[in-house]
């Protein structure tokens, strides 16, 4: 299972606060520690920190990169952010490029874009592609298939392998009104997204939406993870300082087969993780 740390991300306050008083050692710390906790990639997002989000994306690679040598995946829709993210970043450790839609009203091409700079960051770049379209997040299943298989077949087009596609289905908040359906439909969706190349590009969610907003977030986030991997889901933005959604990982992946059984399958999956 991949799992992409989210906590380097200018919404929260302690690395809003960093980026505003260029203070690398929260950040150098955040790094070392989600690493410790298991992250096989750091997730970078400056979000509304920064007025200059290129310049400070740039900051970030090389404070994290000073101290940790954890590959980085890029998070911004804006283009212009994730080609200053690759000045930055050592594409030879591997990175992902984090995220873009099929098309949006303002960019018919920009996954044309995310492509080119992944081709030209070289074999060890991915993307992260979002079931998404110019007319917005679907609702329904049949939708958020048929926009992923749009995205494998323009990337097979150009020549991009499937396996360094992340499709994301887009996880919504199920507090929010109608809104319940909505797991359902995702898993839906992946039981045939798994199908769409052979072999299949990963699938990946950002974890923390689905709970978004409700009470019991931690055990909600823990359920639909263990759901989902079920469906073929093999990456995940997450928390990793949560031990007992790791623990969740762990448990899934040795079930499914994909890690041998032992009484200490977590500390020996934590041990190789790390």
């Amino acid at each position: 299972m991949i799992i992409i740390a989210e906590r380097i991300n200018g919404m929260f306050a302690d690395v809003k606060k960093a980026i505003a008083d260029k203070d690398k050692k929260v950040i150098q710390e955040l790094a070392k520690k989600q690493t410790e906790a298991g992250a096989t990639y750091l997730d970078v997002n400056v979000g509304t920190a920064a007025a200059d989000q290129e310049a400070t994306m740039q900051w970030l690679v090389e404070a994290i990169q000073e101290t940790c040598s954890t590959p980085i995946c890029l998070d911004s829709q804006k283009p212009g952010v994730i080609a200053a993210g690759l000045k930055a970043v050592d594409a030879d450790n591997g990175v992902i490029l984090n995220s873009t839609p099929l098309n949006r009203k303002d960019d018919d091409e920009i996954l044309d874009k995310f492509i080119e700079m992944a081709e030209q960051a070289g074999p060890k770049a991915s993307i992260i592609t979002l079931t998404m379209d110019k007319n917005g997040v679907p609702q329904d299943t049949d939708t958020r298939v048929a926009i992923a298989a749009e995205i494998v077949s323009k990337a097979m087009e150009k020549g991009f392998d499937p396996q360094r596609l992340f499709i994301d289905p887009i996880v919504l908040p199920v507090k929010v009104p109608n809104a319940q359906v909505q797991p359902g439909n995702i898993l839906t969706a992946m039981d045939q997204i798994r199908f769409l190349s052979d072999p299949a590009p990963h699938m990946t969610v950002g974890l923390s939406n689905v709970s978004q907003g409700a009470m019991e977030r931690s055990l909600i986030n823990r359920v639909f993870l263990a759901m989902a991997m079920s469906r073929g889901l093999d990456s995940a933005i997450a928390d990793v300082f949560d031990e007992d959604l790791m623990n969740v990982v762990a448990t899934s992946d040795m079930l499914m087969n994909k890690q041998i059984y032992s009484d200490s399958f977590l500390k020996v999956y934590a041990s190789v993780n790390k």
